[in-house]
């Protein structure tokens, strides 16, 4: 059969639909509150899951989770202001596979 692409097949699923739409809000989230981290930790922090009222970033090492984190206070009111409903932000640290 031929191959789908992840739009046509996300059409034809409504879990699939569901999870590329909280993908591309995870990522309009992080478009979001962008200006908000130092242009270091740009690289740092990834979007990540949502699941009900909760975000999770994902970042890189421990200096950046101790940075972001000093900042989910900034990063929750303006997702709030921007209409999002967000009750807590989660940090994941990705650890590097050697």
């Amino acid at each position: 059969p031929p191959a789908l692409s992840a739009s046509h097949a996300s059409g034809n699923s409504p879990s699939v639909a569901r999870v590329t739409a909280l993908v591309r809000e995870s990522n309009d989230r992080l478009n979001t509150i962008e200006s908000l981290l130092p242009e270091t930790l740009h690289h740092a922090v990834k979007a990540g899951a949502i699941d009900d009222k909760s975000w999770c970033l994902l970042v890189t090492g421990n200096a950046a989770a101790a940075k972001t984190r000093q900042l989910i206070p900034l990063i929750q009111a303006r997702l709030i202001r921007e209409g999002w409903k967000v009750n807590s932000i989660r940090l994941k640290i990705l650890i590097a596979k050697k």
